[in-house]
């Protein structure tokens, strides 16, 4: 909070508090809610399935050497959260970490939570490549992305599962 002085007035602003915290099991029930929802938007092109809504999850709050889960909040409520995902890139010769995922709940969109996530990471993760996907017609995405340093990659990616 601060507080300024006019003739015998005070004034009081409270400046909004955003943070980005590492992702705990009594998360659990938020972030289910949270990805049901983005799985089921046009930003995404899978549906997913509890299942793996679960497991994802239960990875990120593990000990697990390859996934980290954070939830972003504004004035301590959850708006968001965050999965990654961490590899070896042989192309770029270094540590890789994959967005895998990346939401923030329509209430709390365009208020600095995007930028604010990707300079945590870009600092945690200083000199690592940073990946992720996004759909062609997500401009919104697209434009936080392109504005936090992304370019396209000039292939297509696949996989076999």
């Amino acid at each position: 909070m601060f507080h300024h002085t006019i003739g015998k007035v005070i004034y009081y602003i409270m400046y909004r508090k955003h943070t980005v915290r590492p992702m705990q099991a009594a998360d659990k029930p938020c972030v289910m809610d949270m990805m049901r929802t983005f799985y089921a938007s046009p930003a995404v092109s899978t549906n997913g399935s509890e299942e793996i809504f679960s497991a994802d999850i239960d990875a990120c709050v593990s000990d697990s050497p390859y996934a980290e889960g954070y939830v972003i909040e504004c004035d301590g409520k959850a708006a968001g959260y965050a999965m990654l995902a961490k590899s070896w890139s042989t192309e770029f010769g270094k540590p890789c970490i994959w967005i895998e995922d990346i939401y923030l709940q329509d209430a709390f969109r365009g208020k600095g939570l995007g930028k604010l996530f990707f300079d945590f990471l870009t600092e945690k993760y200083a000199g690592c490549l940073f990946r992720l996907e996004v759909e062609a017609d997500n401009a919104q995405a697209l434009q936080l992305y392109k504005k936090c340093g992304f370019d396209f990659l000039p292939y297509l990616e696949m996989k076999k599962l």
